[in-house]
């Protein structure tokens, strides 16, 4: 069951979708050579907490960390550790603000310092792919259309989908309906296609490998990395259906 956000519901996700913002912000001027996973984690959760919301991750499911920290051949789900960014490294941070009863979470992957050509397409390519899922979002279109949308340009720039991973409803829990597949089979099988209404929250996350799509878990049984070990790349929003298209709720 979807759950459609009141006015003034909208209102505080709005403002704990400008948490997220500000703290991804924080996050990217921190990044840098010689800094930890672990160091850019107490970032996060300082940035969160000093703005009078909770880490929506901490404790989710025994999600150690206040962030999901993954860098290079690492998809999403990292676990903040010792390890040291170097130079031409990427990495993703993934959080949340649980705010007033409500949440919202955005990701985005940042370079470490120069990165190779190859490395900023990547990026360029996973970070146009969120923005034109974004923008075929209005009243009374269906869900899979956004997957198409993002698919085809994904593929067409020669990259990979995670296809076992979705995007998902959130609001009053972090991971409600709508489940929205990253990936579309070619052979016709479909998951459910939601209409999107006025009031529908949810983010939009598209997670796009340089090479194979296919991964694995590593033994912290948290953390997705790509089997061949070419480089991933995640960017998200929370977005709200309106009446005129969306609304993006964690722009910077």
């Amino acid at each position: 069951m979807v759950v459609l956000k009141s006015k003034a519901e909208l209102e505080i996700m709005r403002q704990a979708g400008r948490i997220v913002a500000e703290t991804l912000s924080e996050v990217e001027k921190a990044v840098r050579p010689g800094l930890t996973t672990v160091e850019l984690d107490r970032i996060v959760e300082d940035a969160i907490r000093s703005r009078g919301a909770t880490p929506s991750f901490k404790g989710l499911y025994d999600f150690p960390a206040s962030a999901c920290i993954s860098v290079n051949e690492e998809v999403v789900h990292g676990i903040p550790s010792k390890r040291v960014l170097r130079e031409g490294d990427i990495v993703t941070v993934d959080c949340g603000a649980y705010y007033r009863g409500l949440h919202a979470d955005g990701a985005w992957t940042f370079p470490v310092g120069k990165v190779s050509q190859r490395t900023q397409h990547l990026l360029d390519v996973t970070q146009a792919a969120l923005m034109r899922g974004i923008a075929a979002i209005h009243p009374d279109g269906l869900s899979l259309d956004l997957v198409k949308t993002v698919q085809s340009y994904v593929e067409g720039e020669g990259m990979s989908l995670v296809r076992d991973m979705t995007w998902h409803g959130v609001g009053r829990h972090l991971h409600e309906t709508p489940d929205i597949p990253n990936w579309l089979p070619p052979d016709g099988r479909r998951p459910r296609n939601y209409r999107l209404k006025p009031g529908m929250t949810f983010a939009i996350e598209p997670m796009v490998i340089s090479g194979s799509w296919e991964t694995y878990i590593k033994p912290d049984k948290w953390t997705v990395a790509t089997a061949d070990k070419s480089w991933a790349a995640h960017f998200e929003h929370t977005v709200a259906v309106t009446d005129q298209g969306c609304e993006i709720l964690t722009r910077p």
